[in-house]
């Protein structure tokens, strides 16, 4: 059995590194546009399993492994701290791969920045259902068109239709592939996007918040019922070092929907550290 390789993306802008996760079914490059808002920084993004670029590996044959999701994003920080700890970014899946990163080997990061991680309490989980987001990725369009077509569908409907334009556009342009037919195919496999939100529970990151010895900001839109918002405050306040930050503005695609505002979040928290 053998790990993928990894597909890592640059950014820009040049200073300190910043590496950025993204959430399930998106790819390294929805954050291209808050990566242009933040040129004093070496932008830094990368494609989980079966996602964007990388492909899914022949070490899970059994399903979707969360925990190996965070020793894929402690490998690619592993790769970018030779000259010093980074700063880690992460959104919803993301997130949680960095502080199970960070959990494992705190050395490597000089701070996090978590938008609303996937990570929930065990007692929690009984009363939790992954099936809605899962059957919602199942039935998700695959093939249009063209680019064009695919951004005008998201643009059009719940629950893409909230992001900024310029978001949508990396989404489209990073997570589809031209086709030999002339058409647009989608890169993550509606069936793996899937069967990810079925095994977000099945991770210990909560079991191992006390062990993120870095400080972290935990960031929230506005908190709802059986949501990852839901959870973010009680995140922040596990973990040893945290500030817990909330927009209630904002929903669960906040960076891909301000990416102004969670720009200079981001360069904020950066200073902190």
């Amino acid at each position: 059995m053998t790990r993928p390789t990894i597909a890592v993306h640059d950014l820009g802008g040049t200073g300190p590194t910043t590496l950025y996760a993204h959430a399930a079914g998106f790819h390294a490059r929805v954050w291209a546009p808050i990566a242009r808002r933040r040129p004093d920084s070496h932008n830094i993004a990368y494609d989980a399993r079966g996602h964007g670029d990388t492909p899914v590996g022949d070490d899970w044959p059994d399903g979707v492994h969360w925990n190996e999701y965070g020793d894929d994003a402690g490998s690619v920080a592993e790769g970018l701290a030779a000259e010093g700890p980074i700063v880690g970014v992460g959104h919803s899946m993301g997130g949680a791969a960095l502080l199970l990163a960070a959990s494992a080997r705190p050395e490597l990061f000089g701070g996090l920045i978590v938008y609303e991680p996937i990570v929930f309490p065990p007692s929690s989980l009984p009363g939790r259902t992954f099936d809605i987001p899962a059957s919602g990725a199942r039935r998700r369009r695959t093939t249009f068109p063209s680019y064009d077509a695919a951004i005008d569908n998201f643009a059009s409907k719940p629950p893409l239709d909230v992001i900024a334009r310029e978001a949508l556009e990396e989404y489209v342009g990073g997570g589809f592939r031209l086709g030999e037919d002339g058409q647009v195919h989608i890169k993550c496999a509606p069936e793996h996007e899937a069967r990810t939100y079925e095994a977000s529970g099945g991770h210990d990151t909560w079991d191992r918040l006390a062990d993120v010895r870095v400080p972290v900001w935990v960031i929230s839109g506005h908190p709802e019922e059986m949501r990852p918002s839901e959870e973010a405050q009680a995140i922040a306040e596990l973990i040893p070092v945290s500030t817990y930050v909330q927009l209630d503005h904002l929903g669960h695609f906040g960076p891909m929907e301000a990416p102004d505002e969670i720009a200079e979040l981001i360069d904020r928290a950066a200073a902190s550290f």
